[in-house]
């Protein structure tokens, strides 16, 4: 895999499916839309609500993935880009994190402004990339790192 292939995906794509683990329902996985930016490192970084579900899940356990594919492959999604980030989700107080956000979701000012809405980042320590048929695989520590930051 050509290690910018992955951030270009990041950067192309907006939102992503954050798959928590369910607080309410005893350890099940819950998926939730959500839009996202990213931070310097290339991590992920979302905005979410004391309220949502995927919040108060990740709360009690902060493992969490995101899945973001190639919007553009909607007739056939398997033949299409796509990769799944594996990690830990914790609140994030960084401004330049905020600003990514914001620059890139331009509504997102509205919600930071209720208070209830906080930056929250992935800190991620593996990903699983499929470019297609045939081109796949697993990703982790400096390779993971340098797909994410080019």
């Amino acid at each position: 895999m050509n290690e910018s292939t992955l951030r270009a995906l990041l950067d192309r794509e907006r939102h992503g499916v954050l798959a928590t683990l369910s607080m309410r329902r005893a350890g099940w996985p819950f998926a939730s839309a959500v839009p996202y930016a990213l931070a310097e490192s290339g991590e992920p970084v979302f905005l979410l609500s004391e309220l949502a579900e995927h919040t108060r899940n990740l709360r009690r356990d902060a493992r969490a993935s995101l899945l973001v594919q190639d919007s553009g492959a909607s007739e056939d999604p398997q033949a299409g880009a796509r990769v799944t980030l594996l990690g830990t989700a914790e609140p994030d107080d960084n401004e330049e994190s905020r600003r990514k956000y914001v620059a890139r979701h331009r509504q997102a000012r509205e919600y930071l402004a209720l208070g209830d809405f906080k930056i929250w980042r992935l800190s991620v320590t593996e990903a699983r990339y499929v470019g297609g048929f045939g081109e796949m695989g697993w990703l982790e520590g400096p390779e993971l790192r340098a797909a994410l930051e080019s």
